[in-house]
């Protein structure tokens, strides 16, 4: 067993090494947060500038158009029910919208991912060609993917669904790439010295593996898309989200059946929030808690 032993000096110097370290910390952190008011002032100031001064006129009045909207839904509570059974069928395009998305967008991220990581790559060479096309992927909000292909395909739940399983086969391909770094490359190598082809060895060498994860981020995923779908409904693609806005749009009298939606669109969340995380924890846990 080797002894080493540490003078008086050696720990005066190892506090002072310390020290200095945690104030550089300090003074990094404090740097930063004051880049970070600075920018938020400023940009709030650009903001009220281009927006006539009336930001902070505006300001005070934040809270009414929710109380009309709430002072309607109550005047009008009977007819709750009924609306919330009008909107039902809107509500399962945007989730049929979500789930095409996600299926797709899963399908292509897990692509994207093996060829993207080392070890499983079947072309090494472009690695770094599949993780920008991921990036750019990502990159792209979904609204201003939506909005090309309007122009191109015309209004409906087609461009939705395209628009929101591009950014997700970025995203997911992200996730899945980073988890596939953990994965073992013993049965993938295996595989190879009998002869597997590329296929073979991710579908039984990597899948088994990662699958649970993959499976644990797509339901994940999937809760962000019912929301992407429901906000893309805004401009035109159908859904949920195109009966929320021409509700709002037609103002006072149409308020009750806006607040329907949104209570149709908070209870479908919170649904799919908690079956996805029951699902996710049996997948990576075995339903241990």
């Amino acid at each position: 067993m080797i002894e080493i032993s540490v003078g008086p000096g050696d720990v005066t110097d190892i506090r002072a090494s310390y020290i200095e370290l945690t104030r550089r910390r300090r003074l990094y952190g404090g740097a930063l947060l004051a880049l970070f008011v600075a920018m938020m002032v400023a940009g709030f100031r650009t903001a009220d500038r281009r927006n006539a001064g009336s930001f902070r006129d505006g300001f005070a009045h934040i809270f009414d158009y929710p109380a009309e909207v709430l002072s309607e839904a109550t005047e009008k509570a009977a007819q709750l029910p009924d609306h919330i059974v009008h909107f039902l069928p809107a509500l399962i395009e945007t989730l049929n919208i979500a789930a095409a998305a996600t299926l797709i967008g899963a399908i292509a991220g897990s692509v994207l991912a093996l060829l993207s990581t080392r070890g499983m790559a079947r072309w090494p060479r472009l690695i770094p060609v599949f993780r920008r096309m991921m990036d750019v992927f990502r990159a792209i909000p979904e609204i201003v993917i939506a909005l090309v292909l309007i122009f191109m395909l015309g209004g409906g739940p087609v461009p939705a669904m395209i628009a929101i399983a591009i950014h997700t086969a970025g995203a997911l391909g992200k996730l899945f790439s980073e988890v596939n770094e953990n994965a073992s490359l013993k049965p993938v190598e295996g595989l190879q010295s009998v002869g597997a082809s590329w296929t073979q060895r991710m579908l039984l060498g990597v899948i088994p593996q990662v699958g649970p994860n993959y499976v644990s981020y797509a339901l994940l995923r999937f809760e962000i898309n019912i929301r992407a779908s429901a906000i893309l409904g805004f401009v035109g693609v159908g859904g949920i989200g195109y009966e929320l806005r021409n509700a709002m749009s037609w103002g006072q009298g149409r308020y009750d059946e806006a607040a329907a939606i949104f209570v149709l669109l908070f209870l479908t969340i919170v649904a799919v929030d908690q079956l996805s995380s029951l699902l996710r924890d049996r997948l990576t846990h075995g339903g241990r808690t």
